[in-house]
């Protein structure tokens, strides 16, 4: 008898399935209106630099204190470890989909025991009842071929996501970088306005003891004393708002370094050495430097992929199955060579009709894929957008602090002008204290010019994509 050699119809057929696998497939290209020239609305657009964005934090920020609260935060944030184990879940997902490839291999032993009724047309026949015990050891195996890339895209697919929950991870430390920073400079600036505050008392304090000694010379009335209490009163009140916004502050600064509210130790506004270049390097720089941005990219090719995997159902699956193992009726003969069995079957299965099942999933892959590109295409346009917001109040700030400090000068000769004035008899005292008003005002508004100059530094770092190094 002739022997059916199946060697090289096999291998005809894997290469077959290799080639058409790699035909039906098709593979991911970044759509090309993402990346603008033109993203950044500025002409500083530098083009020998990688720009701000891939520059670590540690050389961003230079304040011990804010180093060490940052290092904190990375490591105990209870963002940052709830992403964490998104990473850890889409792996699992990920080393799924790369199994996907192998066959299926399962093996047990089974006991049955199995005797018939009397009363039916069989055991009318075989005249008595009849017990039967059968013992077998059996493996079956299962394999699908990938004629058509779909197990490939779902293996891409899953890659794509696992990647998305990466860049999710690092656009979280980007975004807790930032606020860390954001909040300890904010504190700076409140300590900052307690010690403008305290100073103001003070001097209000001096000028309510001096408006009483006019009144008692009969140069003042009690109206402007009244006014200066209400001064005085007026300070000290702002006075424990901001110590209530500066435990608000620290409490807050000790949340993102998920610990128990406490006093948080710091330096001074004026000692901040921070300074950035607003140096911004390629447009297209945003694409890899920006977390969040990539993070879209990555949901596109999970939609992407899904539409191959989608459109892949449409074609005939090839599928392998077969079993073996020993069987008998006689635990005795269980494993004597004449209780082998086996079978193989192989088979293509096209679907005909299945309830439009696999069309509707396919048009919704369609419209998801769809709904990605534009998700991704909208985090791209705000990235730019952010990035041209924080470019030009960080560029401003320099000039609208001299500006203020300019103003500071002309209230503060106002003051000296208005109580010689009053001393004279010529002036009302309400004019001294409005020009005292708006001398403090003055000195708040550049404490918070010096604030708004940083945290607009930060953001422009985050948006260029900064923090997660």
């Amino acid at each position: 008898m002739k022997k059916f050699n199946i060697k090289y119809p096999f291998f005809a057929l894997v290469m077959a399935v290799s080639i058409t696998s790699c035909v039906a497939r098709k593979e991911y290209e970044r759509p090309k209106d993402i990346a603008e020239e033109k993203l950044f609305r500025t002409d500083m657009l530098p083009k020998d630099s990688v720009g701000l964005g891939g520059v670590s934090w540690k050389e961003i920020f230079k304040d011990q204190n804010l180093q060490q609260y940052i290092s904190k935060a990375l490591e105990n944030n209870l963002d940052i470890r709830m992403a964490l184990q998104n990473i850890a879940s889409a792996e699992a997902y990920l080393k799924q989909a790369k199994a996907a490839y192998q066959p299926t291999l399962s093996v047990g032993p089974d006991y049955t025991f199995s005797t018939s009724s009397l009363n039916t047309q069989m055991g009318q026949i075989m005249g008595e009842r009849r017990y039967i015990n059968q013992f077998d050891i059996t493996a079956s195996l299962g394999w699908e071929a990938d004629i058509w890339g779909k197990l490939k895209a779902q293996e891409k697919s899953q890659l794509a996501a696992y990647l998305g929950t990466v860049a999710a991870h690092q656009n979280i430390k980007s975004g807790l970088v930032a606020s860390i920073a954001t909040a300890y400079y904010q504190l700076l600036t409140l300590d900052e306005q307690k010690k403008i505050i305290e100073q103001s008392i003070q001097i209000r304090e001096k000028n309510l003891e001096t408006t009483k000694a006019l009144k008692d010379a009969g140069t003042l009335t009690e109206v402007a004393v009244q006014q200066s209490q209400a001064l005085v009163y007026n300070a000290q009140a702002s006075l424990i708002s901001l110590d209530v916004q500066i435990a608000q502050l620290e409490n807050t600064i000790s949340l993102l370094m998920g610990e128990t509210s406490h006093q948080i130790e710091r330096g001074s506004l004026s000692s901040q050495q921070f300074s950035v270049n607003p140096d911004l390097g390629y447009s297209a720089s945003l694409l890899e430097n920006r977390p969040d941005v990539r993070q879209a990219e990555f949901n596109l090719m999970n939609a992407f992929e899904l539409v191959n995997s989608a459109k892949a159902q449409f074609y005939p699956s090839l599928r392998i199955t077969g079993s073996g193992g020993i069987q008998s009726v006689d635990i005795d003969k269980l494993f004597s060579t004449n209780s082998l069995f086996a079978n193989v079957v192989a088979g293509l299965v096209q679907p005909v009709l299945n309830k439009r099942q696999i069309k509707s999933n396919y048009e919704v892959s369609i419209a998801n894929q769809e709904r990605a590109y534009l998700n991704f295409r909208k985090s791209v346009l705000a990235a730019g957008k952010e990035v041209s917001d924080a470019l030009k109040i960080y560029t401003s700030q320099d000039e609208f602090i001299t500006l203020k400090q300019k103003e500071l000068e002309a209230y503060n000769n106002s003051v000296e002008f208005s109580q010689d004035l009053v001393n004279y008899g010529m002036a009302n005292y309400l004019e001294v204290l409005n020009a005292d008003v708006n001398r403090l005002n003055a000195e708040l508004n550049i404490a918070n010019a010096k604030y708004t100059k940083l945290q607009s530094g930060v953001e422009l770092y985050r948006a260029l994509g900064g923090g997660w190094k």
